[in-house]
């Protein structure tokens, strides 16, 4: 559970929300403030919504805006703090790609998650990365492909969320993996985790080698 020194986070994505320059700030400035805590943080994001549209309406949605929203998200990805996202109701469109940058993903029961669609094709952009990374190609398969929808029970099966509540009211109490695992070391771990499915082992053992070697220099400096 957060100590007293952690300040916490939350911010929140409905899934019928536009891609647009006060999404993108908003999640920016969220950024801005974790970075500029000196102790510890812990960020809460809250997911989902109504239902969305059969198709997401993206007209005046550029190419750079989406680039801005994905620049955006790989910074929540890489934050030194843990993050987690609390989804309920249908998570799609935005919801959904910051659900998969997050570090713990926790479901009301009645969650249904599905990829955006634009002109009734689910939408092709990092997401599908992210869900090829995390899930496999196969596992991703019928979400990338076919637009299908997943219930809670299906979405912990598979391992896209890792917990799932009776409503959506979760709050940081229930958080306790994290104890012991802040800052620059979480970062770390994270790194090597998404660098584990693109790199070799002969390439990683470097990255790993230098990461034990900074966990043991803190175990012999412990009393």
């Amino acid at each position: 559970m957060p100590d007293k020194a952690t300040q916490l986070f939350e911010f929140e994505v409905e899934s019928t929300s536009m891609i647009g320059p006060s999404l993108i700030t908003r999640l920016q400035e969220l950024c801005d403030g974790v970075d500029g805590v000196p102790g510890g943080a812990l960020v809460v994001l809250r997911l989902g919504g109504a239902e969305a549209a059969a198709a997401e309406d993206l007209h005046g949605v550029a190419v750079r805006l989406v680039n801005q929203w994905e620049q955006a998200l790989r910074r929540l990805e890489q934050l030194r703090t843990p993050t987690v996202a609390v989804a309920s109701g249908y998570c799609s469109g935005p919801a959904l790609e910051a659900m998969l940058s997050c570090d713990y993903r926790v479901g009301a029961a009645g969650l249904r998650v599905r990829l955006p669609l634009a002109a009734g094709e689910p939408w092709p952009g990092m997401v599908v990365h992210r869900l090829g990374q995390q899930l496999g190609a196969s596992r991703a398969r019928k979400l990338v492909l076919f637009g299908a929808e997943l219930t809670a029970a299906q979405a912990l099966e598979i391992g896209l969320i890792d917990d799932v509540v009776e409503t959506e009211c979760w709050t940081p109490k229930q958080f306790t993996l994290a104890d012991g695992l802040l800052g620059s070391e979480l970062a770390i771990r994270r790194r090597l985790l998404l660098e584990s499915t693109s790199t070799s082992f002969e390439e990683a053992l470097g990255a790993h080698l230098a990461a034990c070697d900074r966990t043991l220099r803190r175990v012999k400096a412990t009393p």
